[in-house]
């Protein structure tokens, strides 16, 4: 009887077993769930970011290198993606008061970033810009300087005044007392740069950077140092992140000297 109850013992040993393997590996697969949920899993990166989705809203001039920077930045750190929302400042800052999904912002001026204070970090300015006279490729209209820019036979086209770099372009034509009556105020630089570019516009204030993103199809004037604006870029995450520790490490990243050697390379000035 002894011999008879020891084997029923181990037989049910053995069965308690084997039901609680597929348990602990439900287990693990509900613990991978909530990294996923989070947003964050360990990171292979040697920052030692947390890999993420992260979602970054920026200034429209920020397109190009930016799509060059978040392929480095994925490059640096495997399993991260960062996808990009490019806009007119005003209209990004709009989407963050409305409360659009994002990770962290970077503006093309610190005027819209100071106004909204209360939904960021403390933001940092990664990177400077100045202005250019852009017009058709080969000047055919012969410009020559700003105040070229109020022949009235000139078609000119500005930003919209609520956008950064249409708020420089008004602060450098009051300036020198330009009167400029634009054919149309655009919501973005890359707008201006486009009515350049297809011949509706024979001239348009743009940044330097904008300018030289289409060297084939538009030329530069330069503005005097005396006469132009700095542009500043502020990068700050954003409060409402559920990824907060993945966009601070991308915003840090930001003023890194492999991020600010694209920057630089793309026209852009040391912050």
């Amino acid at each position: 009887m002894s011999l008879l109850l020891t084997r029923r013992r181990t037989a049910a040993t053995v069965l308690t077993a084997a039901l609680l393997v597929p348990l602990a590996a439900c287990g693990n697969d509900s613990d991978t769930d909530k990294d996923s949920a989070a947003g964050a899993k360990p990171s292979d990166s040697a920052s030692g970011a947390p890999a993420a989705q992260l979602t970054v809203l920026a200034a429209a001039s920020l397109t190009d290198v930016f799509k060059e920077a978040g392929a480095a930045y994925e490059k640096e750190n495997p399993g991260t993606k960062v996808t990009f929302s490019f806009a007119g400042s005003q209209e990004l800052a709009a989407q963050v008061k409305q409360g659009a999904p994002a990770d962290a912002l970077v503006t093309a001026d610190t005027k819209t970033m100071d106004g909204l204070s209360g939904e960021t970090g403390t933001p940092t300015v990664i990177a400077k810009n100045r202005l250019v006279i852009a017009v058709g490729e080969g000047n055919p209209e012969k410009v020559g300087n700003l105040k070229d820019l109020s022949d009235a036979k000139l078609k000119v086209v500005l930003a919209a005044p609520e956008v950064p770099v249409g708020r420089y372009s008004k602060q450098i034509l009051d300036a020198q007392k330009i009167a400029v009556k634009p054919v149309s105020q655009e919501p973005n630089v890359r707008a201006v740069l486009s009515k350049v570019e297809l011949g509706e516009a024979d001239a348009g204030l743009v940044y330097k950077t904008d300018a030289e993103t289409a060297p084939d199809k538009v030329d530069a004037i330069d503005i005097p140092d005396a006469e132009n604006a700095v542009a500043s870029y502020p990068a700050a995450t954003l409060k409402g992140s559920k990824q907060s520790e993945a966009a601070a490490a991308f915003v840090a990243w930001l003023s890194t000297p492999a991020a600010q050697k694209i920057l630089q390379g793309a026209g852009f000035q040391q912050p």
